[in-house]
């Protein structure tokens, strides 16, 4: 690592202390690592991971911190800005393990960086929560400190080609787009094996490099294939930048899907108009209600204190971002200390209702317990169309 970025990182480092630690003793604090991406291209979904784990943080501490043993400890939060570059992600987990000694740890933000840096937490048998990492690849390792809160990519591809199949019988042509990148190839991947289990036909399946800022070649190809169904998946400001193409190009299907993106109040304040129709699916909106037995209570008493802290209502990233705040204070309470292996095995056995929703961990250390939400963008709402508990309106479709 260089000197740049060791002064870059303490600096980051130092700004944590100051607004968590407050006036409490270093050995009354239960201090957890962040890795994010809060400058590069990233940087919107790592702001909402931010504000998730600061909501809970704040939340947790005004009710007198964790209960740990016969006493309570309050938390601080060491964030490090890897700057959107995965190997700067690993080394600002290593450095956080071995220099700021932090207790726990959050994974850096998506599958391939999460993946990417869980050697590290499992060379040092460090807890670790991922709160964006759904791809199976980041599991499948055989590692025992690494615990996810997303359930697998073919749990929103599935329910979502089901939805398709029913009510809109005449799709049969499917146009999939991809960046290459562990988690959007891997939904990508998902998605044509969903759609050719149902007679699909997928006539267009490639990849775009990480950093594209124009889609219009293969934008014009997919035109020239008429695809009922066009499914594309990047982080946020890949596909506003593909769904601004595609108006400029004057690309149309009645079926168009993207992951991960319209769930984000960002990008439909991007795209206006343009957003709607599209469809995409997340682990989790605020449509659904639990009543729980984490520090918020509830689903609704996270909601409301998210729309205080914030002024908005939660998205599913922030919403997971909390989740994994609150399933680490449930392991450390369960074990009764800061013991690793014994925070470890918490989480291995732990099977809760939290604000999120039921949390159960499988065998690989991902969460089972999860039922995704299907929604589609109508009037410049996220409108929840499944599962039936929640759901808030029908599947429209766009050009016939």
């Amino acid at each position: 690592m260089s000197l740049a970025s060791i002064r870059s990182f303490s600096g980051v480092v130092a700004l944590a202390c100051l607004t968590f630690a407050g006036g409490a003793q270093a050995q009354d604090l239960i201090r957890i690592g962040a890795p994010l991406p809060l400058t590069g291209p990233l940087s919107p979904e790592a702001k909402k991971l931010q504000n998730g784990i600061n909501l809970w943080v704040e939340t947790a501490n005004k009710a007198g911190g964790v209960k740990v043993g016969a006493k309570r400890m309050k938390i601080e939060i060491v964030y490090v800005d890897y700057q959107s570059n995965t190997p700067r992600a690993v080394q600002a987990t290593e450095k956080l393990i071995t220099q700021d000694k932090v207790d726990f740890l959050f994974s850096p933000f998506g599958s391939g960086a999460a993946k990417a840096a869980s050697s590290v937490s499992e060379k040092y048998q460090m807890p670790t929560i991922a709160a964006t990492a759904s791809s199976e690849q980041v599991y499948d390792q055989g590692y025992k400190y690494l615990f996810g809160v997303y359930t697998p990519n073919q749990t929103l591809t599935e329910p979502l080609a089901d939805l398709v199949k029913k009510q809109a019988a005449g799709v049969q042509r499917v146009a999939i787009l991809a960046r290459n990148d562990l988690f959007p190839l891997a939904i990508a991947q998902e998605m044509e094996k969903s759609a050719k289990k149902r007679g699909m036909n997928v006539l267009y399946f490639e990849k775009y490099a990480i950093g594209t800022l124009d889609h219009a070649s293969a934008l014009s190809q997919i035109k020239s294939l008429a695809p009922h169904w066009i499914f594309a998946t990047g982080y946020m400001n890949d596909l506003i930048l593909i769904k601004k193409q595609m108006g400029d190009l004057g690309i149309e299907a009645p079926v168009v899907t993207m992951i991960a993106g319209p769930a984000y109040k960002e990008f439909v304040a991007a795209l206006g108009k343009g957003a709607d129709n599209v469809t995409s699916a997340a682990w989790w909106h605020p449509a659904v209600r639990y009543k729980s037995k984490d520090v918020f209570g509830s689903t609704e008493n996270f909601n409301k204190a998210f729309k205080d802290k914030y002024g908005q209502d939660p998205d599913y990233g922030e919403g997971s971002a909390a989740v994994s705040g609150v399933v680490l204070q449930l392991a450390i309470e369960a074990a009764g200390s800061l013991d690793k292996k014994a925070v470890r095995d918490a989480l291995a056995n732990m099977n809760t209702t939290t604000f999120f929703g039921p949390i159960k961990f499988g065998p690989t250390g991902q969460v089972v317990s999860l039922d995704p939400p299907v929604f589609q963008v109508q009037k410049g709402s996220q409108v929840v169309i499944l599962p039936a508990a929640i759901k808030q309106g029908s599947l429209q479709l766009g050009v016939k």
